[in-house]
């Protein structure tokens, strides 16, 4: 039987203090203890996420990748050839 994601668990073993320092959290903020951990680790999870999927770059950096955009370079031989070996590999019929 195929279960939904209510049913999904996953089991968390803590220090006493650490439970303790949790419930007394999730109680401030008027949430159960599985609402205000399953909020928390989404918060968490969605923060690295972001980090690790955002280029970070200078100002000079964004200005020259901005002038590239705006401005390419013709393509070299390198490019050309790459370009014709996608075409061939995606392009079969």
């Amino acid at each position: 039987m195929a279960r939904t994601l209510a049913e999904e668990r996953i089991p968390a073993r803590m220090p006493t203090a650490v439970y303790d320092r949790l419930v007394e959290a999730a109680q401030v903020v008027g949430a159960t203890l599985n609402q205000f951990l399953v909020q928390a680790a989404l918060e968490k999870a969605n923060a690295i996420l972001e980090e690790e999927r955002t280029i970070k770059l200078s100002a000079a950096s964004a200005e020259a990748v901005f002038a590239l955009m705006e401005n390419p370079p013709e393509p070299n031989e390198y490019l050309k050839n790459a370009m014709l070996r996608r075409e061939e590999t995606l392009c079969r019929k």
